[in-house]
Formats: structure tokens, C-alpha cells, sequence
């Protein structure tokens, strides 16, 4: 944060009183399209049976108001506003003004370079709050149908394309490994759990031609799901992780040359 002098509070000496006054955006919006010396328009302070009446009146010239939608229209607004006033409420509110140090130097100097402070003034204790108000007429109206259209048209909106959009990119109905996914799952869900003993018999009459054998192979001889055949396997077999026969299954010692066993019971 840049260092402020001190603030000027030739505004309070002077007890200088403002109005603190609250306008329509579209009112402020045409203010700031004011041209040469920023007239905006004509403030009338009157009485009426003893109570205070004020009125703006809008430049003829900053009453257009054009819409930007499907195709461009211009809205009349309103010229004249009068003021709803209200009451400060005990509140103590003020009025600062903030110059930038630059602009003030670059006046006094040659270099036009902001050197110093910002400087702060206090222009005056707000005596009177307001409201300004359209007067509810024929180009109000116009004009809150014109601003309700606007908000209620949708951010986002669908257009027709008279050609293909052509890209690098080209959209595709599945994925490859989509495709593998769903195959590898629809041909397990085809292969029915058959009983324990069953798969154990045809198990190890495998391990009685080879020693070793892949999930792979197994799942093919004996048509089971591998999450079922891996429960069974666990059991009465030992998982290679290492060695010459890496990820390859062979049987427990316990359960190794079986049949000889049971003929010589």
C-alpha cells in the first residue's frame, strides 16, 4: 500500500453539506455518455405545501438506449426522475475524494512523474439521502421490458452448423480397451462356477502331466472364473513370484504324487 498524507478536511471546516443519492444503472450508464462539457441533465428544487419536491430531467440527448440482442433497437428512456428523499437516520456519513500524487505533479514538473503521496480531501457531511425514481410511463415501461428480455436470455445456446466441425480429433464410438474390458467380462460371466471337488480332480490331474503351470493355461482347462479358480488354487498350491518358474503354479508338497499315496493305503 502507497503512503497518503494527510487528509484535507477543508470540507468540514467549511461545513459543507451533499446529498447522498441513488440512481438506476441505466440512468448512471447514460451519464457516462455525456459529451463535451458532461451535462447530464437539469435538477429542480421545489416546494409543495411546505414540503421539499426535487426532479431531474434527463438530456434529450442521453435518452437512447440501444439493445443489443438478435437484431439492434433503440429504447427511449425515461426523462424525468423524481426524488423519493429519506432521512440521514443518525447515521454520520461523509464524502472523500482521492487524488493520485501523479496528477498533481505532473502539472507542477516537467517529468510528469508521480512522486509523493496520494492526496486525500474531505468534501463535505452527507445532510440528505434520496432515491431517484423513473416516472412510470410509457418509456419506463418500454424500458423494463427491454432489461427484462436481456436478463432472461440464456448464456448458452444451441446453433445449427452449416458444415462439419473437422478437427485433429475424431470421435470414436468405443474405446480399445473399453472394448477389451467388456469382452474379458462377458466371457467370464459365460464360464459357471462347477463344483469344488470337480475343479480340484481336474486340477490335479493337470499337475500330473506338468509340474508347473500359468493361470492362464489353468483357467483354459478348467473353463473357471479366475477369481474362483485363484480361491481354490490357494489352497492346495504355491504361487511362484521368483526363480526360474516366475508366475507359475505348482502344488503344495502335501499334495504331490496323491495317487500313489492312496494306492499304497
Amino acid at each position: 500500500m502507497s503512503d497518503r498524507g494527510d487528509v484535507d478536511l477543508t470540507g468540514a471546516k467549511q461545513n459543507t453539506g451533499v446529498w447522498l443519492v441513488k440512481v438506476p444503472k441505466y440512468l448512471s450508464q447514460q451519464w457516462a455518455k455525456a459529451p463535451g462539457r458532461g451535462e447530464v441533465g437539469k435538477l429542480r428544487i421545489g416546494k409543495n405545501q411546505g414540503k421539499a419536491e426535487v426532479s431531474f430531467t434527463l438530456n434529450e440527448d442521453l435518452t437512447m438506449i440501444e439493445s443489443m440482442g438478435e437484431k439492434v433497437s433503440m429504447v427511449r428512456a425515461p426523462r424525468e426522475h423524481p426524488f423519493t428523499l429519506q432521512t440521514v437516520g443518525g447515521q454520520t456519513l461523509a464524502v472523500f475524494t482521492e487524488t493520485s500524487s501523479g496528477q498533481s505533479d505532473a502539472e507542477g514538473s516537467s517529468s510528469g512523474t508521480a512522486t509523493g503521496p496520494d492526496k486525500i480531501a474531505l468534501e463535505g457531511l452527507v445532510v440528505q439521502r434520496a432515491e431517484c425514481r423513473a416516472a412510470a410511463n410509457e418509456h419506463y415501461m418500454r424500458l423494463k421490458r427491454l432489461q427484462i428480455e436481456e436478463s432472461s436470455k440464456p448464456h448458452r445456446f444451441s446453433q445449427q452448423l452449416d458444415k462439419a466441425v473437422t478437427t485433429n480429433y475424431k470421435p470414436v464410438a468405443n474405446h480399445a480397451y473399453n472394448l477389451d474390458y467388456e469382452k474379458k467380462k462377458k466371457e467370464e460371466g459365460k464360464r459357471a462356477r462347477a463344483d469344488r471337488q470337480q475343479v480340484l480332480d481336474m486340477l490335479f490331474s493337470a499337475f500330473e502331466k506338468h509340474q508347473y503351470y500359468n493361470i492362464k493355461d489353468l483357467v483354459d482347462i478348467t473353463k473357471q472364473p479366475v477369481i474362483y479358480l485363484k480361491e481354490i488354487l490357494r489352497d492346495i498350491g504355491i504361487y511362484n513370484v521368483k526363480g526360474t518358474h516366475k508366475n507359475t503354479w505348482e502344488l503344495k508338497p502335501e499334495y504331490r504324487h496323491y495317487q500313489n499315496e492312496e494306492k499304497s493305503d
